[in-house]
Order: C-alpha cells, then sequence, then structure tokens
C-alpha cells in the first residue's frame, strides 16, 4: 500500500509538472514516465538516497539544475532556441548521470573525450 501511494504521489507531482509545457508534451512525458519508473522499481526514497549519493551529487545537481532552465526559458523566457539549448544540457547531464551506474563509464567516456576531441570531462 506504501508503494502504491508513493507511485500516485510522484505520478501527480509528475503530471502537475508537465501541464505547462503542452506544446512540448513529447519531450516532458518520457521525462516524467522515467521518473515514475524509477520512483515504483526501487521507492521514491531509496531513489533520493541513491541520486544524491557522494558520487552522483554534482551530476544530479546539474541535472535539476538544467530542468529549472529549461521550465524558466520556456514559461517565462518562451526563446525557443535557449529551451532548446537547456533541454539538449540537460539529456548531456542525464548521461552522465546514468553512466554513474555503470562501473567504470565515466572514465571510459572521458578517456575517449580526450583521445577524440582534445578536451577532458
Amino acid at each position: 500500500m506504501k508503494i502504491l501511494k508513493a507511485y500516485a504521489h510522484s505520478l501527480l507531482r509528475s503530471h502537475l509538472l508537465c501541464l505547462p509545457y503542452q506544446s512540448n508534451s513529447h519531450y516532458c512525458s518520457p521525462l516524467a514516465m522515467s521518473w515514475q519508473s524509477e520512483a515504483f522499481l526501487m521507492g521514491p526514497e531509496q531513489q533520493l538516497r541513491m541520486m544524491f549519493d557522494s558520487v552522483r551529487v554534482y551530476a544530479t545537481v546539474i541535472y535539476i539544475g538544467f530542468v529549472v532552465l529549461a521550465l524558466i526559458c520556456a514559461l517565462w523566457i518562451q526563446s525557443k532556441i535557449l529551451t532548446l539549448l537547456a533541454i539538449i544540457c540537460e539529456i548531456c547531464a542525464l548521461i552522465w548521470y546514468c553512466l554513474s551506474y555503470i562501473p567504470f563509464a565515466r572514465r571510459i567516456v572521458s578517456d575517449l573525450m580526450v583521445r577524440f576531441c582534445d578536451t577532458e570531462l
């Protein structure tokens, strides 16, 4: 029952976040579904604990920051270019966050970036 209650709360909260994005629902719906599926599989408390683990705290904060920035650019500034740029940065931050769950994945990606682009992440 506790799991269903947390899932219902997560579902309601994510749908309320999607209301402003009526024209961008094709972007917002998968984002909401990923949050809901993670909360359903491991529970919202465990999900938050893992998100703010010492390994992932920077990636989490950057990801959440770009989510907020995308909302600000879409709703208040209403600039399509800035919103698109914020969404691209948000997706990159999400990929970097997801790589933290795979052992040595961040290190491999950093080594590849150094090799191919002469830059380091």
